[in-house]
């Protein structure tokens, strides 16, 4: 049985404890590995590595910097069918997903911010003949960074690439549902010579490790990926302290489709945006809202487009749709779906767990589900299920779409699909989302802020947005 090792003082180490989690493959149900139960002596040493490690790395010139991040940018692009696999074992995505998305994208983030480290500038202000004032921005210290199982390396690396490319050092924090990519990732960073004690990654659970972290005196920064109670949770722990934290939580995401939208095009990325990672990242959009002259027509379309995904073995490079990350979440989806019936929705395909045959008979299968003829106060349209279940429900008017779609708590992600540009624009306005995609979904580039409203978090990451916050800036006034 495979132990997974946490990663301190740039050695990987069991956990002072001695006690381990049980890590299960997905698709399997089987547990495979084993991960640290970290506690507070596991935080302390890698608390004390961080320190050591931190007055180096921020005077390290940014080039210098950049140089090293970028050998780790190469390390995963050389390691990504490996680190591919292991995320398909952990999360249970299918493996073509995981090489596409997870493996592509954790490379790129390290990249992008390793290229922004030479980049990042910072103001001055002229005052005449008087002075001058200018700014710098300085790293904050050491830094928390709790990441989510749905995208495991792709989030991590999201999070540590600019902290680490601003000049701090990190203490992360993977999910204990999906460490195997975290735990691989530290091997790289051996090999790449990431120098000791600048990044340290502690598995285990929100309660063992996930709290100490946030609660450290000494970590000055949180940066959090995950549920909505767990953000609040973090922000009334980390506000009396006065820490900077930056929360990236749920969302209840609405699709709008008009009737002058490109048809079959929209049909497959209205599918895509309802169903990619088994619907289990933040952006999917759960909400169909249909221009009522092409409701009928698009939702028979669409149907008959999720019923052709392929359930299979995440290994098999056929497969289309995958297993939930785990037995306890699965129960979480299946149950929204008996509620939704309960709460009278009509199930048009999917609803129910799948077994497939062989070796994943025991995996957390659920077929895509989609439900009409649920009101958008019901709790199906206002809780985040996090799954393979999405809803549909007709609109007449263009106003009544925007009151459908800023009709939940969240404010994360919408997409609007029309080919009326005013339509398009006008909306743009009047959602209240941090993200809007028009006649594209999760079409990303990393210079852009990216976060939400409402419960949707606080504070922004991506590009710039995320190099300041990392940062502290300090004004300097010169006198002539």
């Amino acid at each position: 049985m495979q132990k997974i090792e946490n990663y301190i003082n740039g050695e990987l180490v069991a956990p002072q404890s001695g006690e381990y989690l049980d890590n299960y493959e997905a698709a399997t149900g089987k547990i495979y590995s084993l991960i640290p139960q970290s506690n507070q002596q596991d935080l302390e040493l890698a608390v004390e590595a961080a320190q050591a490690a931190q007055k180096e790395w921020a005077e390290m010139p940014a080039e210098q910097r950049s140089n090293l991040l970028l050998k780790l940018a190469d390390a995963i692009d050389s390691a990504s069918d490996d680190l591919a696999r292991a995320e398909a074992i952990d999360n249970g995505k299918p493996i073509t997903f995981a090489k596409a998305v997870d493996s592509y994208r954790s490379a790129a983030n390290i990249r992008f911010f390793a290229n922004a480290a030479t980049q990042f500038a910072s103001e001055s202000h002229s005052m005449g003949s008087v002075g001058v004032n200018y700014t710098l921005r300085e790293p904050i210290g050491i830094v928390g960074c709790i990441s989510p199982w749905n995208l495991p390396l792709y989030l991590f690396t999201w999070k540590i690439a600019p902290a680490l490319a601003t000049g701090n050092c990190v203490i992360a924090k993977p999910s204990e549902v999906t460490p195997m990519t975290a735990y691989l990732f530290s091997k790289l960073c051996i090999d790449v010579g990431i120098p000791k004690g600048v990044i340290n990654i502690l598995h285990g659970t929100g309660p063992s490790i996930g709290g100490p972290i946030v609660e450290h005196q000494k970590i000055k920064a949180i940066s959090f990926t995950g549920g909505s109670a767990t953000g609040k949770h973090i922000a009334s722990i980390a506000a009396p302290m006065l820490k900077k934290t930056s929360l990236e939580l749920g969302g209840k995401n609405p699709t709008l489709v008009f009737a002058d939208c490109d048809f079959e095009s929209t049909v497959s990325e209205v599918a895509r945006a309802a169903f990619s990672n088994q619907g289990q990242i933040c952006l999917c959009g759960s909400r169909i809202y249909i221009e009522r002259p092409i409701y009928e027509k698009f939702k028979q379309a669409l149907v008959a487009k999720v019923e052709k995904l392929r359930i299979g073995d995440p290994l098999d490079e056929s497969t289309q749709h995958g297993a939930l990350v785990s037995r306890s979440h699965m129960e979480k989806v299946l149950s929204y779906i008996e509620l939704a019936q309960q709460e009278g929705g009509d199930i048009l395909c999917g609803g129910k767990q799948v077994s497939v045959p062989g070796r994943c008979e025991e995996g957390y299968f659920v077929a895509p589900t989609v439900i009409e003829n649920l009101p958008l106060a019901c709790r199906t349209n206002q809780e985040e299920i996090f799954g393979p279940v999405c809803t549909l429900q007709p609109f007449d008017s263009d106003d009544e779409a925007i009151s459908l779609a800023n009709g939940t708590e969240y404010g994360l992600a919408t997409s609007v699909w029309s080919n009326n540009i005013k339509r398009c624009h006008r909306l743009s306005r009047e959602l209240d989302f941090g993200i809007v995609w028009l006649n594209t979904w999760l079409l990303r580039d990393l210079r852009t802020p990216f976060g939400g409203v409402k419960s949707s978090g606080v504070g922004r990451e991506g590009g710039l947005e995320a190099m300041r916050f990392f940062t502290e800036a300090k004004n300097v006034c010169v006198k002539y």
